[in-house]
């Protein structure tokens, strides 16, 4: 990917402690993303692209997020008993994905962490994707849909139909809604598990948000 022109810092070295697994990589003289800005997302968006067609090893991503939202996994087991309100949020989603069938391939190579804190920029230029180590395959629409996620403020509304359209065009509305509900229960997961319910309700609020956005689109 490097040589594809992926900015992601190389690898220097890799080894091991008896507690810890460690690795050594290229400096890179920037800093996280704070936030992202609409200039951030199109930089990303042309990342994104440089992904296509390079399928590059396990995890498949995209299998992985077809067994989530067909209850094959036990990603969701517990989140419904967690509220009603996260219960309902978790029907709706899994309701969107009853009929989906396996995905047909894993073509991309997938960050499957694309967020904020993983894109190191300088003065509004993207330098480097980090935190790779969990990338994989699957389809790329996967990261359009993790930076989707973190776009729910009013500057960027342009921004993230920008970016379900073009998840859309990769993959369709099943798959995205699929993609999508991943997304949210994983976010839901985590702030159960966390025991924070300010954070559970935002989860909430906000994954209903996405499927009302999505609908529209059908």
């Amino acid at each position: 990917m490097r040589g594809r022109g992926y900015p992601t810092p190389a690898w220097l070295g890799v080894g091991a402690t008896a507690t810890h697994v460690w690795h050594l990589m290229d400096f890179v003289d920037a800093v996280p993303a704070s936030e992202l800005t609409v200039s951030l997302v199109e930089q990303l968006c042309e990342i994104n692209d440089l992904q296509a067609g390079q399928a590059s090893e396990p995890p498949d991503h995209w299998r992985y997020a077809w067994r989530v939202v067909t209850r094959r996994g036990a990603t969701v087991a517990g989140l419904s008993a967690y509220s009603s309100a996260a219960s309902g949020l978790v029907e709706r989603l899994l309701l969107a994905c009853a009929d989906l069938g396996p995905p047909p391939g894993a073509p991309d190579m997938v960050h499957a962490d694309l967020n904020p804190s993983n894109v190191l920029t300088r003065d509004g230029v993207v330098l480097a994707v980090v935190d790779i180590e969990n990338a994989g395959s699957g389809t790329r629409a996967t990261d359009l849909i993790t930076l989707q996620w973190h776009t729910f403020r009013d500057p960027l509304n342009g921004v993230r139909h920008r970016l379900w359209t073009k998840a859309l065009d990769l993959v369709g509305w099943d798959w995205v809604a699929a993609l999508a509900a991943t997304q949210v229960l994983l976010q839901l997961e985590w702030r159960v598990g966390l025991m924070r319910s300010e954070a559970v309700n935002e989860v909430i609020d906000r994954g209903h948000r996405a499927f009302d956005e999505l609908d529209a689109l059908r």
